[in-house]
């Protein structure tokens, strides 16, 4: 067998900072460079969407639907909400005039029954 030789150093307190690096430098890999991508502005976007619009299939993924469903859900806006509300005020305007017009031949009915009274009270009189 072939001998080793070992040998042991011992180190002050003092003087171990000063020999043995005790950061922990070496175990981290070099940063690397992280590329920063650069969004578009606003008018950029838009001149890119129009460009691209007739490119834009109108259902799916990635589809006019698309934006429109995310943009309308952002906002907060019902579109058919508004023609529901047009719709049920149109319905109380109608049951308002129907409601009238039933009061105008309630009133010609009885109006008509009055006449027809008088008349058959005049004939057999």
């Amino acid at each position: 067998m072939s001998e080793v030789n070992l040998l042991k150093r011992n180190f002050s307190r003092e003087s171990y900072t000063n020999v043995i690096d005790t950061n922990f430098n070496e175990l981290v890999s070099a940063p690397t460079s992280i590329p920063i991508l650069e969004l578009p502005t606003v008018d950029e976007f838009f001149e890119d969407y129009n460009s691209l619009f007739f490119l834009i299939p109108k259902t799916g993924d990635n589809s006019h639907t698309t934006l429109i469903e995310t943009s309308t859900q952002y906002l907060g806006y019902n579109p058919a909400s508004d023609e529901i509300q047009a719709l049920q005020q149109e319905i109380t305007g109608l049951r308002q005039q129907l409601l009238e017009t039933r009061k105008q031949l309630e009133q010609i009915g009885t109006n008509t029954l009055n006449e027809v009274q008088k008349l058959s009270s005049n004939i057999t009189s």
